[in-house]
């Protein structure tokens, strides 16, 4: 008799079972970290491509967008809750764990996953695309996570409000430390308005519709929605929110290029350029920087309804493609050209409108753009400084006397609004312009909170926008 115990006989090995939709956000999380993508340029062919081969509902693409943009958002806050949790440096931890390990805080803290699904789906992704040691890490540090929600986390990472107004601001709200000390300075106040700043960075987005003039009506997109996923715009008569998201592409307006989706801001600027009065002949309008075309289509159906013309230069020639795909089949005349603002063909004194919304930081577009804030630093403003100062220049000396033009940034800092245009008024790095400033205030009606003038700065928690700026500028001599 053998009295030898009984061996239990081994697991049988089960390999890692891919779940497409955790899969899929894992996927875009690498692109935006390993290739500089935006999520909102890789997601959508991700999610068309898992459409097309059947792996996807309708539920499923909302899941991985969720995924992904929450991630993304509030990636300083889950970095730090991470930290917490690990006997290392954060920065030993490779990128493709840490994305795992971000995407499993977010299930676990901004969702509605259950806890024990949110843990046990993210370690068979790490087994997945990790493997079985990593997975193990994975699981070991979400179920420290699990000791406390978002609020109790959130209390013991951030530094006290007293102690460190700005570190407490930038962990709470996943904000960069420099961005939200440059936010608050270009929204002055006090805690409150700040936060409601930072915390209306960290929301999604509405889809919004412009109906171009001429071209389509509020009416028509209305209709093709449905009053059900149909909201009229806040402050552009052009705008048309849509309620519960959907695919912008499938109206028959926007695949002609009749409609398109464009921020409420950014209808605003070009409406308000549209509207400002110029002394004498108004038939030669330009876009400096018309790329990627949605300010220079509404201009040029605008431009159409009055007789003018719209020249749209765009120095980079794959944004230029954008700019004619935009404007096709415009009714009025127009032009789309290859060129640069800073060295123009054309002759001083040539338009009698022209709009320059200046490649800047981007700062404005947080909410549409949120990896942007772990990519920017502070100096790249500098390397945007002498850009938007030649831009602007060339364009007061490229207006009419008497003519208007529109200096515009996807931007609240200060260094790239006001700064900009008082340093040129006033010759700073070059020749004084004559020109005088106008009230762009009363060309957006029944918008609130504008400030005190003369220029517009747009926010995302007081006018539920992207944060635009807009100067408007008379040359006068």
């Amino acid at each position: 008799m053998n009295d030898q115990p009984r061996r239990r006989p081994a697991k049988p090995h089960r390999r890692p079972k891919k779940d497409p939709v955790r899969f899929l956000a894992f996927e875009a999380l690498r692109a935006v970290d390993e290739r500089d993508a935006y999520a909102n340029l890789v997601l959508p062919p991700l999610l068309k491509k898992a459409r097309a081969k059947g792996d996807f509902d309708g539920r499923d693409a909302a899941l991985a967008t969720e995924l992904v943009y929450g991630t993304l958002r509030r990636q300083g806050t889950y970095d730090a809750i991470v930290a917490a949790c690990i006997d290392r440096p954060l920065r030993e931890v490779d990128p493709p764990v840490l994305d795992v390990l971000n995407m499993g805080v977010h299930q676990l803290l901004g969702t509605r996953i259950p806890t024990h699904a949110a843990v046990s789906a993210s370690v068979e992704l790490a087994r997945v695309v990790l493997g079985e040691g990593r997975a193990k890490f994975v699981n070991a540090v979400l179920r420290k996570v699990t000791a406390h929600d978002l609020d109790g986390w959130v209390e013991k990472v951030a530094p006290p409000y007293d102690e460190d107004a700005e570190d407490h601001l930038a962990v709470v709200h996943s904000h960069p430390r420099w961005i939200v000390s440059a936010l608050w300075d270009a929204l002055g106040g006090g805690r409150a308005g700040i936060e409601d700043l930072l915390e209306a960075d960290n929301e999604r987005p509405e889809v919004t519709l412009v109906a171009r003039p001429g071209r389509s009506t509020t009416e028509e997109l209305v209709k093709a929605l449905g009053e059900d996923n149909s909201l009229p715009g806040r402050w552009s008569p052009y705008a048309v929110r849509m309620a519960e998201g959907g695919e912008p592409g499938a109206l028959e307006a926007v695949r002609e290029s009749r409609a398109g989706v464009q921020d409420e801001g950014s209808q605003l600027v070009a409406a308000a350029l549209a509207a400002a009065p110029v002394e004498g002949r108004d038939s030669r309008w330009l876009d400096g920087c018309a790329g990627p075309g949605g300010k220079a289509a509404l201009l040029a159906a605008l431009a159409a309804e009055r007789g003018a013309t719209l020249l749209a230069a765009e120095k980079q020639p794959h944004r230029a493609r954008l700019v004619e795909r935009a404007l096709a089949g415009n009714p009025g005349p127009y032009q789309v050209i290859t060129a640069d603002g800073t060295r123009p063909p054309w002759l001083p004194g040539t338009f009698d409108r022209i709009l320059m919304d200046v490649p800047c930081s981007g700062l404005g577009a947080l909410r549409r753009r949120p990896e942007s804030r772990w990519r920017r630093r502070a100096e790249d403003l500098e390397a945007f400084a002498p850009l938007q100062r030649g831009l602007l220049r060339e364009a007061l000396k490229a207006v009419r006397v008497g003519g208007v033009v529109g200096y515009a940034t996807c931007s609240p800092h200060l260094a790239e609004t006001r700064v900009v245009v008082e340093d040129v008024l006033k010759g700073r790095g070059g020749e004084p312009v004559e020109a005088e400033w106008i009230d762009a205030r009363p060309l957006m009606p029944g918008v609130p909170a504008l400030g005190e003038g003369p220029d517009i700065q747009l926010w995302p928690h007081l006018h539920g926008t992207d944060a635009m700026y807009l100067a408007l500028l008379r040359r006068t001599g």
